[in-house]
């Protein structure tokens, strides 16, 4: 993945020298080249709800396809992911066995990286704007020279993130998500 450059240049999250600084010192420093070009900033926080737990299981698989995992590695990751179930015990009592139909297992050295190619093509559906991703939390800025098309950039790009949220069978966490404006005097 790393020799064939197929995570998202936005990605921080789980990457060799990335850090949660490194994506805050980018954002900022863009922030601040926009407001020495007059323009304003308008930044949305998103938090994805169970992010790793939501995963669903054929689109990863679709992704990891076109990634150009094919073949036997391809049928290793789907056993690794697929008919698998799990049971809850409290005390000595265990629950009846369900089937896990989506997520990465827990714990596990591919859980990041499989999360990484999943929410890897989001920049691909931004048309106004510019992310900064860590891990399941993504900032997208967005630019513009006065309110109403910083209105209309802002509408159309949730509106491209809802489509590709809905896609991915992934929601936003509403409770943790926020935005604001970042602007010179």
């Amino acid at each position: 993945m790393i020799e064939n450059n197929i995570i998202s240049v936005y990605q921080s999250g789980f990457r060799k020298g990335q850090s949660t600084a490194t994506s805050l010192l980018t954002t900022t420093n863009s922030w601040l080249i926009n407001m020495d070009s007059g323009l304003i900033n308008g930044v949305v926080f998103l938090d994805l709800c169970k992010a790793f737990d939501t995963i669903d299981h054929e689109i990863l698989m679709n992704k990891l396809y076109l990634y150009g995992v094919k073949g036997p590695a391809l049928r290793w990751f789907k056993s690794y992911l697929m008919h698998r179930e799990q049971v809850c015990k409290i005390d000595n009592t265990i629950s009846t066995p369900k089937n896990i139909k989506c997520g990465v297992p827990q714990g596990s050295n591919l859980e990041p990286l499989l999360f990484l190619l999943y929410i890897n093509d989001l920049p691909n559906c931004l048309v106004n704007s510019v992310p900064a991703m860590f891990a399941d939390d993504t900032n997208i800025t967005i630019s513009a020279k006065n309110a109403e098309d910083f209105e209309e950039k802002f509408n159309n790009e949730l509106s491209n993130v809802h489509n590709w949220l809905l896609a991915n069978k992934l929601t936003v966490n509403a409770d943790k998500s926020e935005h604001m404006l970042i602007g010179s005097r």
